[in-house]
């Protein structure tokens, strides 16, 4: 099992920026895939980020690229995703997930955090 906790979100303009973190605890954390999924008002779940376990390779979602960075530091088990030049568009429930092993972060993944509210205003 792992437990995964978020936090750091929050009410920030457009043009600002956050950083969420997520705790977690249970399976080794560097053996585990990790990853941000988002869900906004009225839609479907949405992948944003994911890191493989040693950090060495990431991929995003198109409209966060050039804007966000995920990371993480496996000493700490945390995963973190810096939210650069928000916008109101990126207004979600954000949830950090896991899979076991090297298995890519998909529309199911296996463990979900309880999620944390980030509002971009206008």
């Amino acid at each position: 099992q792992v437990q995964l906790v978020e936090s750091g979100g929050g009410l920030v303009k457009a043009g600002g920026s956050l950083r969420l973190s997520c705790t977690a605890s249970g399976r080794s954390f560097s053996d585990s895939v990790m990853g941000w999924i988002r869900q906004a008002p009225g839609k479907d779940h949405e992948f944003v980020a994911s890191i493989s376990g040693n950090g060495g390779s990431s991929r995003y979602e198109d409209s966060v690229e050039d804007r966000f960075i995920i990371s993480r530091d496996n000493a700490k088990n945390t995963l973190y995703l810096q939210m650069n030049k928000l916008k109101p568009e990126d207004t979600a429930v954000y949830y950090c997930v896991a899979n076991p092993g090297s298995v890519a972060i998909g529309p199911a993944p296996r463990y979900w955090g309880e999620g944390t509210l980030v509002t971009v205003s206008s």
